[in-house]
């Protein structure tokens, strides 16, 4: 049964994921939904979103901009399902709030009442589920994204979740050359966050083309200059091509000079996925995860 006020996958397949969010049940396209729909029985009366026509009520009527709270890693957030077919979340960064807990609990500074909270970078920030399960884990964060819309969505989801006191700072621009600036500055991250689209512009006029492909490990070489030594990393793709193996090759690259260089192992690729309440599979993207602190207590 579905809580009134949280997230479900319910179900996916033929290209489309059937999602619960709070009283909202929305139909979307999935492109990893590959396999026949494991309950075809609970799609009715859910809000269909296609792609050139919009979002459509089960009795044919438009959807007009309905925004819904939702609870998901300890958070609330507001989810409304705009023109592009998104709804200001992606529920799969939930897997990682875990990680982020523990990678920050190895920097607390419990034990110096004097020094100050690590200093986290979350770009490509969004709507900031990542970035308030940093902060809500005693991080000073700095947010950013080049979408003025999706930060302040973003501030919105900190006020729902009573986070908007913690030190978050918000920025809109482009990741690249924000990250650019910070090593100029001599600025130092005790953490990393980074989720870059497949393709996109940066900020200032969206002059700044962005393909992943072509341009990550220009990304990744530029973070490391303003990543404290020990500094754990949190990257995500949702990029065809990029499964946890190459994601984790790619990071491990960008990081073996740090901490006296990272031994294979210690650079973790996980796939980004859901299991629906019918048992199907949505595959979402896929994460690599480095953290020095933890390799060096095993």
């Amino acid at each position: 049964m579905v809580s009134a006020d949280h997230y479900a996958l319910l179900d996916c397949g033929d290209g489309r994921r059937l999602e619960a969010f709070g009283p909202l049940l929305l139909d979307r396209p999935a492109p990893g939904a590959a396999e026949p729909r494991c309950a075809p029985d609970r799609w009715a009366g859910a809000a269909v979103y296609r792609p050139g026509s919009g979002w459509w009520h089960a009795d044919g009527t438009p959807m007009t901009d309905e925004a819904h709270p939702v609870r998901i890693a300890g958070l609330t957030v507001e989810v409304r399902p705009t023109a592009s077919g998104g709804v200001g979340l992606f529920p799969e960064h939930a897997s990682n709030a875990a990680w982020l807990s523990a990678a920050m609990g190895r920097r607390s500074p419990r034990s110096d009442p004097t020094a100050e909270a690590a200093s986290v970078l979350n770009l490509f920030a969004y709507t900031g589920l990542a970035s308030l399960i940093a902060v809500g884990t005693g991080a000073r964060v700095v947010h950013v994204d080049a979408s003025r819309p999706a930060v302040q969505w973003a501030r919105r989801n900190a006020e729902l979740s009573s986070l908007m006191d913690r030190p978050i700072r918000w920025i809109v621009d482009d990741a690249l050359a924000f990250v650019r600036r910070e090593a100029r500055r001599g600025r130092r991250y005790a953490g990393l966050i980074l989720d870059p689209p497949s393709y996109g512009h940066g900020g200032r006029g969206g002059r700044t083309a962005w393909r992943f492909d072509d341009r990550i490990d220009e990304l990744l070489d530029a973070c490391a200059d303003i990543a404290e030594p020990d500094a754990f990393w949190l990257l995500t793709a949702h990029t065809p091509g990029w499964d946890p193996a190459r994601l984790a090759a790619t990071l491990r690259a960008a990081t073996i000079q740090m901490a006296g260089g990272a031994p294979a192992h210690t650079v973790e690729g996980v796939p980004l996925q859901l299991v629906a309440e019918s048992g199907a599979v949505l595959r979402l993207g896929a994460a690599a995860r480095f953290d020095p602190l933890r390799a060096n207590r095993r």
